[in-house]
């Protein structure tokens, strides 16, 4: 059994015997394709999270998850990999609400090397 299926294991066994410790425990499946044109599927990343999120002060909220994401290349078959994200959100106003979001997967299953990183950061204005 590799290292991240035994980690997953963990993570899920801990998740599920703890989760009512903490009322802000969730659980995220998300999936993400990339493609050139209408046609041709580049690849596919399906992140499977366990996360927290909570309150930070009044006007503020955060969130972290983490969990296997499993990457599929087409042509390449699908290797398993390590995800999460950590996420901050802030009311402006009862209407505009920012947030920014770093993001990473690992490669090749390594801390160590390269880690592709990535960032979004956005806004809502409800009406």
């Amino acid at each position: 059994m590799s290292f991240i299926t035994s980690a997953s294991i963990v993570g899920v066994a801990v998740a599920l015997t703890t989760a009512p410790a903490f009322a802000g425990g969730f659980v995220n499946v998300e999936s993400n394709t990339s493609s050139l044109g209408l046609k041709e599927r580049v690849g596919t990343v399906t992140e499977t999270h366990v996360g927290y999120e909570g309150p930070l002060g009044s006007t503020m909220t955060y969130s972290v998850q983490a969990g296997p994401a499993f990457v599929n290349v087409s042509d390449e078959g699908t290797d398993t990999e390590l995800s999460g994200k950590a996420v901050l959100s802030a009311d402006l106003s009862e209407k505009l609400n920012v947030y920014g979001e770093v993001s990473f997967l690992t490669e090749e299953r390594e801390f160590d090397k390269y880690l592709p990183l990535g960032f979004k950061a956005g806004a809502t204005y409800s009406f």
